[in-house]
């Protein structure tokens, strides 16, 4: 899935820079951003460019109807939250599925 940002650009996002959606967090978009941090994004800021989404993401469906969407090996609980935690080992797991799975 592709998505084009729309708002003013920043040090982390680009406008009009086309951008890989990595996974679907709450409705949000995870996006590797220009400091190479995958990091939660507002669909609203973007516009779909190609609606296609892996299909290795594994979805969910939290209670109040929010929707969870990632490779098997990220769709876990907290697994970004240990990430941007700096815990070694999922930080390595998150470049390994990264590399395998998006270049």
């Amino acid at each position: 899935m592709k998505v084009k940002y729309l708002k003013s650009a920043n040090r982390r996002l680009i406008k009009y820079q086309i951008y890989e959606v990595l996974g679907i967090e709450a409705d949000f978009y995870r996006i590797l951003n220009n400091d190479n941090e995958p990091c939660l994004y507002n669909p609203k800021d973007f516009e779909i460019i190609d609606p296609i989404e892996p299909s290795f993401w594994e979805s969910k469906i939290g209670e109040d109807g929010e929707r969870y969407a990632y490779p098997i090996e990220w769709n876990q609980s907290r697994f970004f939250e240990s990430y941007h935690d700096r815990v070694a080992s999922v930080v390595d797991k998150f470049w390994i599925v990264y590399r395998r799975l998006f270049s």
